[in-house]
């Protein structure tokens, strides 16, 4: 149940207050799309016009340094703690990030740039990315006192959502699609949280989850429905920055589903800009599947928003979502930083995961359409012959193994 709902003044119960505890440098929670500012008992959408929320941040207020955002792999995302929402003693978190940077000198030179890195977020405490935004978005729904919380997923945040919820004691309901991964599939229930698996894709999973919401009182993890999923997706532009010594990459190139780790990139390098640790954000590159394109679709027409994929086909599932959550942020996001979104065909992805597997850095299959869309970026000449990379790897390969090996097999290897 989440206590804030059930509260007339919006006060939060189980703090000796009666409010959410915050860091010195959190400014409140901006709506997107008619700039009031609330406070942090808002726990999702807009209470003026159901507009997505953004917290915000004094950073001229605040004291951290370069130093105090070093990467720490027993801290998690309280390493970064001075420039979230929520102070380290209130963060629910298990060792998430921290994950190495890769890199990739004959990449580089196939690229035709200065360098590459693979930034290899399988390396994360449930093996994705989205462990960062997870971990900050289940700290919110403990804030607001809530013992269940909910969210619809192709697989890898629905681990991550039972594996965080477990961490703080609470309840956990995932919505998957049947075509979620087995491994997904277990470990959901593994982590001890109750799955719903659905007939059908993405979609049907999401209205599933919608239908239920209705009936019970449970925190909505739901991207962009929670303000804190892109929130702890930002730290991941921390990391890069920090293990490059406080030199911006030239581009960023990120497999994209909703656009969540697209909106914390951009928003993670920004604040590192406005605080004076880098000098400019680097391009940000959106790569989606073809058989799944809506926000490729979108920037290639110079549109303001996404439209929903008709008939979304491809084998790599965390890159199905045909109606991204975020589709006009992360439009705005590329355009700010001079980026693109770019779509590649499943065997393109699935090449490109398994070519650089057989080098020796293990990628999953999302992660493929990283390099792909590298690749094709490259032909275009959209890269310098001095430019620095960094392609993101969002899933172990242990997640996706069995879709690698179906393609190595169709290759007769």
């Amino acid at each position: 149940m989440d206590a804030s709902a059930k509260n007339g003044q919006g006060l939060v119960a189980g703090t000796p207050n009666g409010r959410m505890e915050t860091t010195s440098t959190f400014a409140g929670l901006r709506c997107t799309d008619c700039g009031t500012v609330h406070d942090v008992r808002v726990s999702h959408r807009c209470p003026d016009c159901d507009g997505a929320l953004d917290p915000s941040y004094d950073l001229g207020a605040s004291e951290v340094t370069t130093e105090s955002l070093t990467p720490d792999p027993s801290a998690g995302i309280a390493a970064y703690a001075d420039l979230l929402p929520f102070p380290a003693g209130a963060l629910v978190t298990a060792g998430e990030g921290a994950t190495p940077l890769v890199d990739c000198p004959d990449l580089a030179d196939a690229l035709g740039v200065g360098a590459v890195y693979v930034k290899d977020e399988g390396h994360s405490t449930t093996g994705a990315a989205i462990d960062r935004g997870m971990a900050l978005a289940v700290s919110a729904a403990v804030g607001h006192g809530a013992s269940d919380v909910a969210v619809p997923s192709m697989g890898n945040g629905g681990q991550a959502g039972a594996a965080y919820a477990a961490r703080a004691g609470i309840d956990s309901h995932s919505f998957v699609p049947s075509r979620t991964p087995f491994v997904n599939k277990a470990m959901i229930n593994v982590h001890g949280g109750d799955m719903s698996v659905v007939g059908g894709r993405y979609a049907d999973a999401a209205g599933a989850f919608a239908d239920a919401m209705d009936e019970e009182d449970w925190h909505s993890l739901a991207p962009v429905e929670t303000p804190y999923r892109h929130e702890g997706a930002k730290t991941l532009a921390y990391e890069i920055a920090a293990q490059l010594d406080w030199v911006a990459p030239d581009a960023v190139v990120q497999p994209t589903g909703h656009g969540t780790e697209v909106l914390g990139l951009e928003k993670g390098f920004r604040e590192l800009t406005e605080l004076a640790f880098l000098d400019e954000q680097p391009r940000l590159c959106a790569a989606q599947a073809a058989g799944c394109a809506p926000i490729a679709t979108a920037w290639e027409d110079a549109a303001d928003d996404t439209d929903a994929w008709e008939t979304p086909d491809t084998i790599v599932g965390p890159l199905e979502i045909p109606d991204p959550a975020a589709g006009d942020r992360v439009l705005d996001a590329l355009e700010a930083t001079g980026g693109a979104a770019i779509a590649t065909p499943d065997q393109d992805i699935l090449e490109g995961a398994t070519s650089l597997a057989q080098a020796g850095v293990t990628m999953g299959a999302s992660g493929g359409a990283a390099h792909s869309a590298a690749q094709a970026l490259a032909e275009d000449g959209a890269f310098e012959s001095d430019d620095v990379v960094v392609l993101v790897n969002p899933t172990s390969g242990n997640k996706e193994a069995d879709v690698l090996r179906s393609h190595l097999m169709s290759k007769g290897i």
